[in-house]
């Protein structure tokens, strides 16, 4: 799942998927259910959790696995996917995190010196956090599902969460460990990005179909989050 996020992103897929795969379905550490360590004993690196699914793909004894990765996940797939070639039968990537490109206001403004941590710990409410997902994640098209969308601030809305999640955006801002890895994905990759994301843009797409081997493209008519918005 991506940043901010949790399994719920995937709930509309997991039953049909489920018919033809034992599917999982975490949360990252720092995330909806699961722990939130302090930053200061735990590294909410993309490398980090790459590490944390492979140790959770061996403690299921599912050998090699169809991994898919949107966003943040999608960065955490292709790390994977090099580093853990054994363990990644097929690789789906959804919208990945991996060229740098600069955040937008609401993601912008935690970063600032000084004043940025306290903005984003202590003053992100419940109405910034809908429109993040309103004007940024989804296209204009998509009815917005308030109630996931409430859920995820309920996860995010406590002291260890938003330091979480504060780490988690600040290793967001190199990814230049991630571009290195590209061209080091060998499994079959579906590629998918929706043509109206205004996080990343699907020039992205295109250009990330032309590095990594053994890749194919799918565009939707969708923003940052395809999989929410076209399902089926």
């Amino acid at each position: 799942h991506g940043f901010l996020s949790s399994h719920l992103s995937y709930d509309d897929i997991i039953d049909p998927l489920a018919e033809h795969f034992h599917v999982i379905a975490p949360d990252l550490a720092g995330f909806g259910e699961s722990e939130k360590p302090s930053p200061r004993r735990y590294s909410y690196s993309v490398d980090t959790f790459a590490g944390a699914v492979a140790d959770l793909i061996a403690a299921y004894g599912l050998g090699r696995a169809n991994v898919v990765g949107h966003a943040l996940g999608g960065a955490i797939g292709m790390t994977l996917a090099a580093e853990y070639a054994e363990l990644v039968h097929r690789l789906v990537l959804v919208d990945p995190l991996c060229y740098p490109v600069p955040f937008g206001l609401k993601l912008k403004l935690p970063l600032t010196p000084v004043f940025g941590s306290f903005i984003f710990k202590q003053l992100y409410g419940r109405t910034v956090f809908r429109s993040y997902f309103k004007d940024e994640v989804f296209s204009h098209r998509f009815e917005v599902p308030l109630w996931r969308i409430d859920k995820l601030y309920d996860y995010f809305n406590t002291p260890s969460s938003r330091e979480s999640a504060y780490a988690v955006l600040q290793a967001m801002l190199d990814t230049r460990p991630i571009v290195a890895r590209v061209t080091r994905i060998r499994p079959p990759t579906l590629i998918v990005w929706g043509r109206d994301d205004k996080i990343f843009p699907a020039a992205f797409a295109l250009k990330l179909a032309r590095e990594i081997p053994n890749s194919r493209l799918e565009l939707f008519d969708a923003g940052h989050a395809p999989h929410e918005e076209h399902p089926r």
